[in-house]
């Protein structure tokens, strides 16, 4: 049986990539993925903490999406205070190297303030 070649197109390949993007929208899901890599499993007042600046609305909202997107388990344990925790699905974990390679590439992007008006200043009076 001869092996065929399968080929994609511009469309297709742009169609997964906003899909994956979709996943990840959101100020704070790529934080609390972070969060999560660096921990398997958080309660939800962990991960209030570990997260400063989000309300616990905005954590519950992002949560439940990621969750609703099967990139995060919750699981609700029956007592009283309620105890919740997280972790990361398989497909969760399949991002660390996505977003480990995004970290390096903003690290990478970093600059001084003075090399950034030595650059700006360089530019202009090209």
């Amino acid at each position: 049986m001869k092996k065929t070649k399968q080929t994609y197109t511009q469309t297709c390949c742009t169609v997964e990539l906003e899909e994956a993007l979709k996943v990840l929208e959101g100020r704070w899901k790529i934080v609390i993925l972070f969060h999560l890599f660096s921990a398997p499993v958080l309660r939800f007042s962990e991960l209030r903490r570990a997260v400063s600046g989000i309300s616990q609305k905005m954590l519950i909202q992002q949560l439940r999406d990621l969750e609703k997107d099967g990139v995060v388990h919750r699981k609700v344990y029956p007592e009283v205070p309620p105890k919740v925790e997280y972790m990361l699905t398989k497909d969760g974990a399949a991002l660390r190297p996505a977003l480990k390679a995004l970290k390096s590439w903003a690290g990478s992007r970093k600059m001084p303030s003075s090399i950034k008006k030595n650059l700006l200043v360089k530019q202009t009076f090209r």
